[in-house]
């Protein structure tokens, strides 16, 4: 047991006068300056800033295909990239722009709606990009009238 406590003992005493070394001295200047522009890029971000973030149609025939666009713009202090855009149905088909926008900037992303569904339609469109957010979120809405009907339009 002795001889237990006094091998830990040492073991502790080495341990201890092992680690004086100076952990300043081992930092590396060069990591520093790396890492210094690194964080200084990260805090450039785009902002994507919309005109409108919904759209109505109105009252359409079922079937009659639609399209808007909606206009934004590159608020930021680095270049926006739409890396997706997607639609919570496949009767809506978002075009965003391939090229970046560079900052202030406008673009445009082409919203297609192939006029499906009945009454009041409402359908999300998520626009992914490299902004602090991640991603933006916009919407179309239609009342659909159904083919062939006297024009009903939303009760008010």
């Amino acid at each position: 047991m002795k001889r237990t406590i006094l091998g830990l003992g040492l073991l502790s005493i080495m341990a201890l006068v092992s680690c004086k070394e100076n952990a300043s001295n081992k930092v590396n200047t060069d990591n520093v300056a790396v890492a210094a522009e690194r964080d200084e890029a990260a805090k450039q971000v785009p902002v994507m800033e919309f005109e409108k973030s919904e759209h109505d149609f109105g009252t359409i025939e079922q079937g009659t295909p639609q399209e808007t666009v909606f206009t934004f713009t590159n608020t930021g202090n680095a270049p926006l990239v739409i890396t997706n855009a997607t639609s919570s149905c496949g009767c809506t088909v978002p075009n965003p722009p391939k090229d970046p926008i560079a900052p202030g900037e406008k673009g445009e992303l082409l919203v297609k709606f192939n006029g499906s569904g009945q009454n009041q339609v409402t359908k999300t469109i998520t626009v992914v990009a490299n902004t602090a957010k991640g991603s933006e979120i916009l919407r179309i809405k239609a009342f659909v009238n159904p083919k062939g009907t006297a024009p009903l339009g939303p009760v008010k």
